[in-house]
Protein backbone atom coordinates (compact mmCIF):
# COMPACT_ATOMS: atom_id res chain seq x y z
CA UNK A 1 0.00 0.00 0.00
CA UNK A 2 1.37 3.44 -0.95
CA UNK A 3 0.08 6.74 -1.31
CA UNK A 4 0.50 9.12 -4.30
CA UNK A 5 4.13 9.99 -3.05
CA UNK A 6 5.73 6.87 -2.84
CA UNK A 7 5.40 6.63 1.68
CA UNK A 8 3.16 3.64 2.11
CA UNK A 9 0.15 4.03 4.18
CA UNK A 10 -0.90 2.73 7.62
CA UNK A 11 -2.86 -0.83 7.08
CA UNK A 12 -6.13 -1.12 8.18
CA UNK A 13 -7.45 -2.93 11.28
CA UNK A 14 -9.23 -5.34 8.95
CA UNK A 15 -5.96 -6.18 7.20
CA UNK A 16 -3.79 -6.49 9.52
CA UNK A 17 -5.89 -8.40 12.02
CA UNK A 18 -6.76 -11.17 9.25
CA UNK A 19 -2.65 -11.30 8.54
CA UNK A 20 -2.31 -12.36 12.16
CA UNK A 21 -4.95 -15.09 11.97
CA UNK A 22 -3.15 -16.41 8.31
CA UNK A 23 0.23 -16.29 10.19
CA UNK A 24 -0.91 -18.26 13.75
CA UNK A 25 -2.78 -20.71 11.50
CA UNK A 26 0.34 -21.06 9.29
CA UNK A 27 2.62 -21.85 12.50
CA UNK A 28 0.60 -24.68 14.29
CA UNK A 29 -0.93 -25.94 11.05
CA UNK A 30 3.33 -26.26 10.26
CA UNK A 31 3.93 -28.05 13.70
CA UNK A 32 0.87 -30.33 13.42
CA UNK A 33 1.47 -31.57 9.72
CA UNK A 34 5.33 -31.71 10.37
CA UNK A 35 3.91 -34.41 13.16
CA UNK A 36 2.75 -36.66 10.27
CA UNK A 37 5.63 -35.72 8.49
CA UNK A 38 7.76 -37.59 10.96
CA UNK A 39 5.83 -40.18 12.53
CA UNK A 40 6.37 -42.52 9.10
CA UNK A 41 10.23 -42.33 9.98
CA UNK A 42 10.48 -41.97 14.32
CA UNK A 43 7.23 -42.45 15.38
CA UNK A 44 5.19 -40.54 17.59
CA UNK A 45 6.59 -41.14 21.17
CA UNK A 46 6.89 -38.37 23.59
CA UNK A 47 10.42 -38.10 22.68
CA UNK A 48 9.84 -36.59 18.81
CA UNK A 49 6.67 -34.34 20.09
CA UNK A 50 9.15 -32.90 22.53
CA UNK A 51 12.04 -32.04 19.94
CA UNK A 52 9.13 -30.57 17.83
CA UNK A 53 7.27 -28.41 20.10
CA UNK A 54 11.11 -27.31 21.11
CA UNK A 55 12.01 -26.78 17.85
CA UNK A 56 8.93 -24.56 16.86
CA UNK A 57 8.96 -22.85 19.93
CA UNK A 58 12.77 -21.81 19.44
CA UNK A 59 12.26 -21.11 15.68
CA UNK A 60 8.81 -18.69 17.81
CA UNK A 61 11.35 -16.73 19.92
CA UNK A 62 13.78 -16.63 17.50
CA UNK A 63 10.55 -15.16 14.87
CA UNK A 64 9.76 -12.39 17.79
CA UNK A 65 12.71 -11.04 18.39
CA UNK A 66 14.00 -10.92 15.06
CA UNK A 67 10.14 -9.43 14.01
CA UNK A 68 10.83 -6.74 16.36
CA UNK A 69 13.91 -5.15 15.32
CA UNK A 70 13.10 -5.83 11.15
CA UNK A 71 9.42 -3.53 12.10
CA UNK A 72 11.65 -0.88 14.15
CA UNK A 73 14.30 -0.10 11.17
CA UNK A 74 11.46 -1.04 8.73
CA UNK A 75 8.46 -0.21 9.32
CA UNK A 76 6.41 -1.01 6.34
CA UNK A 77 3.39 -2.93 5.49
CA UNK A 78 5.34 -4.14 2.36
CA UNK A 79 8.12 -5.82 4.27
CA UNK A 80 5.71 -7.22 6.53
CA UNK A 81 3.58 -8.69 3.77
CA UNK A 82 6.52 -9.99 2.00
CA UNK A 83 7.83 -12.36 5.03
CA UNK A 84 4.33 -13.43 5.09
CA UNK A 85 4.73 -14.83 1.83
CA UNK A 86 7.94 -16.32 2.17
CA UNK A 87 6.50 -18.51 5.12
CA UNK A 88 3.94 -19.70 3.00
CA UNK A 89 6.47 -20.36 -0.07
CA UNK A 90 8.93 -21.84 2.92
CA UNK A 91 5.92 -24.05 4.33
CA UNK A 92 5.10 -25.31 0.50
CA UNK A 93 8.91 -26.36 0.17
CA UNK A 94 8.44 -28.43 3.07
CA UNK A 95 7.31 -32.42 1.87
CA UNK A 96 9.49 -31.88 -0.79
CA UNK A 97 12.73 -30.60 0.21
CA UNK A 98 12.00 -33.28 3.53
CA UNK A 99 11.88 -36.06 1.35
CA UNK A 100 15.88 -36.78 0.91
CA UNK A 101 16.54 -36.61 4.29
CA UNK A 102 13.64 -38.87 5.38
CA UNK A 103 14.80 -41.47 2.86
CA UNK A 104 18.21 -41.23 4.30
CA UNK A 105 16.64 -41.60 7.85
CA UNK A 106 15.04 -44.71 6.84
CA UNK A 107 18.33 -46.15 5.53
CA UNK A 108 20.04 -45.41 8.72
CA UNK A 109 17.30 -47.10 10.76
CA UNK A 110 17.31 -50.24 8.68
CA UNK A 111 21.35 -50.51 9.67
CA UNK A 112 20.91 -49.48 12.93
CA UNK A 113 23.49 -45.86 12.23
CA UNK A 114 23.09 -43.62 14.92
CA UNK A 115 24.72 -41.05 13.24
CA UNK A 116 22.54 -41.26 9.85
CA UNK A 117 18.99 -41.46 12.27
CA UNK A 118 19.85 -38.41 14.51
CA UNK A 119 21.45 -36.17 11.66
CA UNK A 120 18.34 -36.91 9.36
CA UNK A 121 16.03 -36.51 11.99
CA UNK A 122 17.74 -33.07 13.14
CA UNK A 123 18.10 -32.11 9.82
CA UNK A 124 14.09 -32.75 9.48
CA UNK A 125 13.18 -30.66 12.15
CA UNK A 126 15.48 -27.67 10.77
CA UNK A 127 13.36 -27.49 7.93
CA UNK A 128 10.17 -26.41 9.88
CA UNK A 129 12.61 -23.48 11.84
CA UNK A 130 12.99 -21.19 8.51
CA UNK A 131 8.90 -21.09 8.01
CA UNK A 132 8.24 -20.79 11.53
CA UNK A 133 10.59 -17.89 12.52
CA UNK A 134 9.03 -16.06 9.39
CA UNK A 135 5.77 -16.20 10.59
CA UNK A 136 6.49 -15.77 14.35
CA UNK A 137 7.91 -12.30 12.99
CA UNK A 138 4.54 -11.19 12.08
CA UNK A 139 2.71 -10.31 15.70
CA UNK A 140 5.44 -7.63 16.93
CA UNK A 141 6.23 -6.80 13.52
CA UNK A 142 1.98 -6.06 12.92
CA UNK A 143 1.90 -4.51 16.62
CA UNK A 144 4.42 -1.89 15.60
CA UNK A 145 2.53 -0.54 12.35
CA UNK A 146 -0.95 -0.73 14.26
CA UNK A 147 0.18 1.49 17.21
CA UNK A 148 -0.62 4.81 16.65
CA UNK A 149 -0.54 5.86 19.94
CA UNK A 150 1.22 4.94 22.94
CA UNK A 151 -1.89 5.09 25.25
CA UNK A 152 -3.42 2.34 23.31
CA UNK A 153 -0.42 0.04 23.07
CA UNK A 154 -1.62 -2.23 25.37
CA UNK A 155 -5.34 -2.42 23.73
CA UNK A 156 -3.66 -3.29 20.49
CA UNK A 157 -1.57 -5.91 21.08
CA UNK A 158 -3.74 -7.81 23.10
CA UNK A 159 -6.42 -7.69 20.48
CA UNK A 160 -3.86 -8.92 17.65
CA UNK A 161 -1.93 -11.66 19.91
CA UNK A 162 -5.83 -12.64 20.24
CA UNK A 163 -6.56 -12.73 17.10
CA UNK A 164 -2.96 -15.14 16.32
CA UNK A 165 -4.76 -17.18 18.78
CA UNK A 166 -7.39 -17.94 17.51
CA UNK A 167 -5.72 -18.54 14.20
CA UNK A 168 -3.71 -20.89 15.79
CA UNK A 169 -6.52 -22.62 17.27
CA UNK A 170 -7.58 -23.05 13.64
CA UNK A 171 -4.54 -24.09 12.71
CA UNK A 172 -4.18 -26.86 15.32
CA UNK A 173 -7.74 -28.29 14.57
CA UNK A 174 -8.20 -28.20 11.01
CA UNK A 175 -5.25 -30.57 9.86
CA UNK A 176 -5.82 -33.05 12.45
CA UNK A 177 -9.62 -33.19 12.20
CA UNK A 178 -10.13 -32.61 8.70
CA UNK A 179 -7.14 -32.18 6.45
CA UNK A 180 -4.76 -34.75 6.65
CA UNK A 181 -7.71 -37.10 6.64
CA UNK A 182 -9.12 -36.08 3.94
CA UNK A 183 -6.32 -35.01 1.67
CA UNK A 184 -2.85 -36.42 3.61
CA UNK A 185 0.27 -34.28 4.45
CA UNK A 186 1.58 -33.35 1.47
CA UNK A 187 -1.65 -31.48 0.54
CA UNK A 188 -2.41 -30.36 4.08
CA UNK A 189 0.92 -28.74 3.81
CA UNK A 190 0.20 -27.28 0.22
CA UNK A 191 -3.71 -25.64 1.79
CA UNK A 192 -2.31 -24.34 5.03
CA UNK A 193 0.91 -22.86 2.90
CA UNK A 194 -1.86 -21.16 0.07
CA UNK A 195 -3.85 -19.60 3.29
CA UNK A 196 -1.12 -18.48 4.85
CA UNK A 197 -0.32 -16.32 0.99
CA UNK A 198 -3.46 -15.35 0.71
CA UNK A 199 -3.37 -13.42 4.58
CA UNK A 200 0.17 -11.66 3.11
CA UNK A 201 -2.31 -10.10 0.08
CA UNK A 202 -3.99 -8.13 2.63
CA UNK A 203 -0.78 -6.39 3.11
CA UNK A 204 0.64 -6.77 -0.87
CA UNK A 205 -2.15 -6.37 -2.90
CA UNK A 206 -4.77 -8.86 -4.92
CA UNK A 207 -2.28 -9.44 -7.63
CA UNK A 208 -0.74 -11.45 -5.52
CA UNK A 209 -3.36 -13.91 -5.17
CA UNK A 210 -1.50 -15.59 -8.03
CA UNK A 211 1.12 -16.90 -5.61
CA UNK A 212 -1.31 -18.01 -3.67
CA UNK A 213 -3.68 -20.02 -6.51
CA UNK A 214 -0.30 -21.36 -7.57
CA UNK A 215 0.46 -22.71 -4.08
CA UNK A 216 -2.93 -24.31 -4.38
CA UNK A 217 -2.34 -25.94 -7.64
CA UNK A 218 0.41 -27.47 -6.35
CA UNK A 219 -2.05 -29.68 -3.97
CA UNK A 220 -3.03 -31.45 -7.39
CA UNK A 221 0.53 -33.24 -7.67
CA UNK A 222 -0.05 -36.56 -6.75
CA UNK A 223 1.99 -36.65 -3.45
CA UNK A 224 3.55 -40.45 -4.46
CA UNK A 225 4.53 -43.11 -1.84
CA UNK A 226 5.16 -41.76 0.95
CA UNK A 227 8.09 -44.31 1.83
CA UNK A 228 8.88 -46.06 -1.16
CA UNK A 229 9.62 -49.61 -0.87
CA UNK A 230 10.24 -52.95 -2.82
CA UNK A 231 7.03 -54.57 -3.16
CA UNK A 232 4.57 -52.39 -1.27
CA UNK A 233 1.03 -52.91 -2.38
CA UNK A 234 -0.82 -50.31 -0.17
CA UNK A 235 -0.17 -47.41 1.98
CA UNK A 236 -1.78 -44.78 4.11
CA UNK A 237 -1.95 -41.84 6.75
CA UNK A 238 -4.88 -43.06 9.03
CA UNK A 239 -6.07 -40.40 11.70
CA UNK A 240 -3.22 -42.10 14.17
CA UNK A 241 -0.35 -43.16 11.65
CA UNK A 242 1.00 -44.19 8.83
CA UNK A 243 0.50 -47.84 7.28
CA UNK A 244 1.74 -49.46 5.08
CA UNK A 245 1.58 -53.52 3.42
CA UNK A 246 4.72 -54.79 2.05
CA UNK A 247 4.12 -58.28 -0.31
CA UNK A 248 7.87 -60.15 -0.87
CA UNK A 249 8.53 -62.73 -3.40
CA UNK A 250 7.42 -65.33 -1.31
CA UNK A 251 4.07 -63.65 -1.30
CA UNK A 252 4.28 -63.37 2.30
CA UNK A 253 2.58 -59.59 3.46
CA UNK A 254 4.10 -57.81 5.70
CA UNK A 255 2.27 -54.89 7.90
CA UNK A 256 4.49 -51.65 8.57
CA UNK A 257 3.42 -49.13 10.65
CA UNK A 258 4.61 -45.17 11.21
CA UNK A 259 8.63 -45.79 10.95
CA UNK A 260 8.27 -49.33 9.88
CA UNK A 261 11.36 -50.77 12.33
CA UNK A 262 8.60 -53.47 13.49
CA UNK A 263 6.31 -55.86 11.62
CA UNK A 264 2.97 -55.72 13.05
CA UNK A 265 1.17 -58.33 11.33
CA UNK A 266 2.20 -61.29 9.06
CA UNK A 267 0.07 -63.29 6.46
CA UNK A 268 1.19 -66.27 4.72
CA UNK A 269 -1.12 -68.14 2.05
CA UNK A 270 -0.70 -71.52 3.01
CA UNK A 271 0.09 -71.22 6.97
CA UNK A 272 -1.28 -68.99 9.87
CA UNK A 273 2.09 -70.05 11.53
CA UNK A 274 4.67 -67.17 11.14
CA UNK A 275 7.69 -67.99 13.01
CA UNK A 276 7.34 -64.53 14.79
CA UNK A 277 6.22 -63.46 18.24
CA UNK A 278 2.62 -64.06 17.17
CA UNK A 279 3.39 -67.74 17.33
CA UNK A 280 4.44 -67.12 21.19
CA UNK A 281 1.06 -66.97 22.08
CA UNK A 282 -0.08 -70.58 20.97
CA UNK A 283 2.19 -71.75 23.37
CA UNK A 284 0.32 -70.35 26.57
CA UNK A 285 -3.24 -71.97 26.38
CA UNK A 286 -1.96 -75.89 27.95
CA UNK A 287 -0.85 -74.15 30.79
CA UNK A 288 -4.51 -73.36 31.49
CA UNK A 289 -5.23 -76.87 32.77
CA UNK A 290 -8.55 -76.66 30.71
CA UNK A 291 -10.13 -75.87 27.06
CA UNK A 292 -9.36 -72.47 26.12
CA UNK A 293 -12.48 -70.48 26.27
CA UNK A 294 -11.99 -66.70 25.42
CA UNK A 295 -8.97 -64.59 24.69
CA UNK A 296 -8.49 -60.82 24.30
CA UNK A 297 -5.91 -59.04 22.02
CA UNK A 298 -5.17 -55.62 22.52
CA UNK A 299 -3.65 -54.47 20.21
CA UNK A 300 -4.98 -57.33 17.06
CA UNK A 301 -3.49 -54.88 14.37
CA UNK A 302 -4.40 -56.94 10.83
CA UNK A 303 -4.84 -60.35 13.02
CA UNK A 304 -2.48 -62.53 12.81
CA UNK A 305 -2.54 -64.09 16.05
CA UNK A 306 -6.52 -63.92 16.19
CA UNK A 307 -6.27 -65.98 12.62
CA UNK A 308 -4.09 -68.74 14.13
CA UNK A 309 -5.77 -69.17 17.19
CA UNK A 310 -8.89 -70.02 15.08
CA UNK A 311 -7.00 -73.04 13.42
CA UNK A 312 -5.67 -74.31 16.44
CA UNK A 313 -8.03 -73.09 19.42
CA UNK A 314 -10.89 -73.42 17.12
CA UNK A 315 -13.77 -72.77 19.76
CA UNK A 316 -12.12 -70.25 21.79
CA UNK A 317 -13.89 -66.94 21.28
CA UNK A 318 -11.20 -63.93 20.57
CA UNK A 319 -12.13 -60.28 21.23
CA UNK A 320 -9.66 -58.79 19.05
CA UNK A 321 -8.96 -54.92 20.66
CA UNK A 322 -7.59 -52.21 17.90
CA UNK A 323 -7.42 -48.95 17.91
CA UNK A 324 -7.27 -47.74 14.58
CA UNK A 325 -10.00 -48.58 12.57
CA UNK A 326 -7.52 -48.36 9.34
CA UNK A 327 -5.35 -50.87 10.41
CA UNK A 328 -8.79 -53.07 10.62
CA UNK A 329 -9.49 -52.34 7.28
CA UNK A 330 -5.72 -53.43 5.98
CA UNK A 331 -6.12 -56.45 8.08
CA UNK A 332 -9.40 -57.86 6.19
CA UNK A 333 -8.00 -56.84 2.74
CA UNK A 334 -4.63 -57.83 2.74
CA UNK A 335 -4.17 -59.87 6.50
CA UNK A 336 -7.21 -63.01 6.58
CA UNK A 337 -8.94 -60.95 9.55
CA UNK A 338 -11.57 -62.62 8.72
CA UNK A 339 -10.64 -66.22 8.15
CA UNK A 340 -11.81 -67.01 12.02
CA UNK A 341 -15.19 -66.35 12.61
CA UNK A 342 -15.03 -66.43 15.92
CA UNK A 343 -13.19 -63.55 16.21
CA UNK A 344 -14.63 -60.01 17.04
CA UNK A 345 -13.06 -57.09 16.77
CA UNK A 346 -14.03 -53.83 18.66
CA UNK A 347 -12.28 -50.46 17.85
CA UNK A 348 -11.18 -49.41 21.17
CA UNK A 349 -8.05 -48.05 23.26
CA UNK A 350 -6.79 -51.18 24.99
CA UNK A 351 -7.12 -50.02 28.53
CA UNK A 352 -10.79 -48.21 28.47
CA UNK A 353 -11.49 -51.03 26.29
CA UNK A 354 -10.41 -53.96 29.63
CA UNK A 355 -12.12 -51.50 31.95
CA UNK A 356 -15.45 -51.11 30.11
CA UNK A 357 -16.02 -54.81 29.63
CA UNK A 358 -17.70 -57.06 31.62
CA UNK A 359 -16.12 -60.45 29.86
CA UNK A 360 -13.35 -62.77 32.00
CA UNK A 361 -11.07 -63.59 29.99
CA UNK A 362 -8.65 -67.11 30.19
CA UNK A 363 -5.64 -65.45 28.11
CA UNK A 364 -4.90 -61.40 27.62
CA UNK A 365 -2.68 -60.96 25.08
CA UNK A 366 -0.73 -57.46 25.35
CA UNK A 367 0.50 -56.51 21.79
CA UNK A 368 -0.64 -52.71 21.78
CA UNK A 369 3.20 -51.96 21.71
CA UNK A 370 4.67 -49.40 19.13
CA UNK A 371 7.83 -51.49 19.16
CA UNK A 372 10.15 -50.71 20.44
CA UNK A 373 8.42 -47.99 22.84
CA UNK A 374 5.58 -49.00 25.12
CA UNK A 375 2.42 -46.51 25.96
CA UNK A 376 3.17 -45.78 29.36
CA UNK A 377 -0.44 -46.56 30.22
CA UNK A 378 0.07 -50.09 29.47
CA UNK A 379 2.93 -50.57 31.73
CA UNK A 380 2.05 -49.85 34.69
CA UNK A 381 0.54 -51.45 38.02
CA UNK A 382 -2.61 -49.76 37.90
CA UNK A 383 -3.04 -51.24 33.92
CA UNK A 384 -1.61 -54.60 35.63
CA UNK A 385 -4.07 -55.17 38.46
CA UNK A 386 -7.26 -54.09 35.78
CA UNK A 387 -6.14 -57.23 33.76
CA UNK A 388 -5.53 -59.21 37.35
CA UNK A 389 -9.57 -58.57 37.42
CA UNK A 390 -10.47 -59.38 33.56
CA UNK A 391 -8.89 -62.51 34.28
CA UNK A 392 -10.97 -66.05 34.31
CA UNK A 393 -9.66 -68.03 37.25
CA UNK A 394 -6.03 -69.28 36.53
CA UNK A 395 -5.89 -66.95 33.51
CA UNK A 396 -3.03 -65.83 31.93
CA UNK A 397 -1.24 -62.29 30.68
CA UNK A 398 1.37 -62.44 28.27
CA UNK A 399 3.14 -58.86 27.29
CA UNK A 400 5.07 -59.51 24.01
CA UNK A 401 8.29 -56.49 24.76
CA UNK A 402 11.04 -55.76 23.01
CA UNK A 403 14.51 -56.20 23.99
CA UNK A 404 18.39 -56.00 22.67
CA UNK A 405 20.81 -58.86 23.22
CA UNK A 406 22.66 -56.59 25.23
CA UNK A 407 19.79 -54.30 26.80
CA UNK A 408 17.28 -56.08 29.40
CA UNK A 409 16.39 -53.25 31.33
CA UNK A 410 12.95 -52.41 29.76
CA UNK A 411 11.99 -56.31 30.05
CA UNK A 412 12.80 -56.26 33.71
CA UNK A 413 11.05 -52.80 34.65
CA UNK A 414 8.06 -54.50 32.78
CA UNK A 415 8.07 -57.83 34.00
CA UNK A 416 9.31 -56.21 37.84
CA UNK A 417 6.20 -54.61 37.96
CA UNK A 418 3.62 -57.22 36.71
CA UNK A 419 4.96 -59.10 39.50
CA UNK A 420 3.98 -56.77 42.14
CA UNK A 421 0.03 -57.46 41.00
CA UNK A 422 0.70 -61.58 39.78
CA UNK A 423 1.48 -63.70 42.09
CA UNK A 424 3.74 -65.89 39.47
CA UNK A 425 5.21 -64.06 35.99
CA UNK A 426 7.58 -65.44 33.78
CA UNK A 427 9.88 -64.24 31.14
CA UNK A 428 10.15 -66.30 27.88
CA UNK A 429 13.25 -64.81 26.10
CA UNK A 430 11.21 -66.47 22.37
CA UNK A 431 13.22 -64.60 19.91
CA UNK A 432 16.65 -62.27 20.20
CA UNK A 433 14.53 -59.35 20.01
CA UNK A 434 11.02 -60.08 21.37
CA UNK A 435 10.75 -61.26 25.11
CA UNK A 436 6.99 -63.01 26.26
CA UNK A 437 6.20 -61.72 30.01
CA UNK A 438 3.68 -63.86 31.45
CA UNK A 439 1.85 -63.23 34.42
CA UNK A 440 0.47 -65.89 36.06
CA UNK A 441 -2.74 -65.77 38.40
CA UNK A 442 -2.75 -69.19 40.01
CA UNK A 443 1.30 -69.87 41.20
CA UNK A 444 2.61 -73.27 38.81
CA UNK A 445 5.54 -75.31 40.09
CA UNK A 446 8.28 -76.21 37.78
CA UNK A 447 7.09 -79.89 37.26
CA UNK A 448 3.39 -79.12 36.74
CA UNK A 449 4.03 -76.05 34.36
CA UNK A 450 6.27 -78.51 32.41
CA UNK A 451 3.67 -81.63 32.77
CA UNK A 452 1.04 -79.22 31.37
CA UNK A 453 3.30 -77.98 28.33
CA UNK A 454 3.32 -81.73 26.81
CA UNK A 455 0.02 -81.71 26.03
CA UNK A 456 -1.14 -79.60 22.84
CA UNK A 457 -1.77 -79.51 19.10
CA UNK A 458 1.31 -81.17 17.76
CA UNK A 459 2.30 -78.80 15.60
CA UNK A 460 3.00 -76.87 18.40
CA UNK A 461 5.04 -78.89 19.88
CA UNK A 462 8.62 -78.22 19.75
CA UNK A 463 7.27 -73.91 21.02
CA UNK A 464 6.11 -75.62 23.98
CA UNK A 465 9.54 -77.27 24.97
CA UNK A 466 11.04 -73.94 24.35
CA UNK A 467 8.82 -72.28 26.06
CA UNK A 468 9.16 -74.83 29.12
CA UNK A 469 13.22 -74.69 28.53
CA UNK A 470 13.53 -71.08 28.61
CA UNK A 471 11.02 -69.65 31.15
CA UNK A 472 12.77 -67.99 34.18
CA UNK A 473 10.46 -66.64 37.15
CA UNK A 474 10.25 -62.79 38.16
CA UNK A 475 10.96 -61.21 41.72
CA UNK A 476 8.39 -58.13 42.14
CA UNK A 477 10.32 -55.02 41.68
CA UNK A 478 11.13 -52.78 44.80
CA UNK A 479 10.34 -49.55 42.26
CA UNK A 480 7.33 -50.08 40.25
CA UNK A 481 5.90 -48.29 37.35
CA UNK A 482 2.71 -46.49 38.19
CA UNK A 483 0.68 -44.56 36.26
CA UNK A 484 2.44 -41.70 38.01
CA UNK A 485 5.97 -42.55 37.35
CA UNK A 486 6.51 -45.27 34.39
CA UNK A 487 10.09 -43.78 32.14
CA UNK A 488 9.14 -45.89 29.44
CA UNK A 489 10.90 -43.86 26.85
CA UNK A 490 13.53 -43.24 28.98
CA UNK A 491 14.71 -46.66 29.55
CA UNK A 492 13.63 -47.80 25.44
CA UNK A 493 15.61 -44.51 23.85
CA UNK A 494 18.63 -45.55 26.14
CA UNK A 495 18.43 -49.04 24.93
CA UNK A 496 17.95 -48.10 21.28
CA UNK A 497 21.26 -45.91 21.45
CA UNK A 498 23.28 -48.77 23.35
CA UNK A 499 22.16 -51.36 20.49
CA UNK A 500 23.35 -48.42 18.08
CA UNK A 501 26.51 -48.00 19.09
CA UNK A 502 27.51 -51.29 19.79
CA UNK A 503 26.87 -51.82 15.61
CA UNK A 504 23.90 -53.86 16.18
CA UNK A 505 21.93 -55.27 13.27
CA UNK A 506 17.83 -56.25 13.18
CA UNK A 507 18.22 -59.63 12.50
CA UNK A 508 17.58 -63.14 14.58
CA UNK A 509 16.85 -66.97 13.93
CA UNK A 510 12.97 -67.41 13.92
CA UNK A 511 10.98 -69.86 16.21
CA UNK A 512 11.37 -73.21 15.32
CA UNK A 513 7.24 -73.01 14.43
CA UNK A 514 8.52 -71.35 11.28
CA UNK A 515 6.82 -72.87 7.23
CA UNK A 516 9.39 -74.36 5.55
CA UNK A 517 9.61 -73.04 1.75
Amino acid sequence: MSSEGGAEVRPGRFALGALVFGAGIGALATEITASRLLEPYFGSSTIVWANLIGVVLAALALGYWVGGRVADGHPRPSVLGFLVLGGALAVAAIPFVAKPFLDRTVQGLDQVSLGAVVGSFFSVLLLFAPPVVLLGMVSPFAVRLAVSDVALAGTVAGRLYALSTAGSLVGTFLPALVLIPAIGTQRTFLVTAALVAVSATFLLGIRYLVAAGALALLAFVPPGAVKAQAGAIHEETSLYQYIQVVQRPDRRRLLYLNEGVAVHSVWRPDSVLTGGEWDTYLALPPLLGRPLARVAILGNAGGTTARALGVFYPRAAVDGVELDPAVTRVGRRYFGLDDNPKLTVHTADARPFLRSTHERYDVIVVDAYQQPYVPFYLATQEFFRLARERLAPGGIVALNVAATPRDKRLVHALSGTLASEFPQVLEWPALRFNTIVLGLTHPLGRSELVRRLRSGPPRLASLRRLLAREARPVRPSADPWTDDRAPVEWVTDRMIVSFALHGGKLEGPPLPTMPRG
